[in-house]
């Protein structure tokens, strides 16, 4: 049975949507990106991490900065 991909095309959809608000009438660019998702099947959970760039200090990278940006969003 194929795994319904709806969720994160509705994620992706409002993350560009908010980059494209947060930007809009600069020059700007999407550089790398890291997909981060969960995936829940009856007898395990998986995670699956894939980034646009293959080696692993940028992915690794991103991920630092997000921690770090969250962190201080919750502060």
């Amino acid at each position: 049975m194929p795994i319904d991909q709806t969720k994160l095309g509705v994620v992706v959809s409002e993350q560009m949507e908010a980059i494209e608000q947060d930007h809009d009438g600069e020059d700007c660019e999407i550089g790398d990106v890291v997909v981060i998702v969960e995936v829940r099947c009856a007898e395990a959970t998986d995670v699956r991490v894939r980034c646009s760039d293959s080696r692993p200090q940028i992915a690794l990278g991103l991920l630092a900065t997000a921690d770090l940006i969250q962190r201080k969003l919750f502060e």
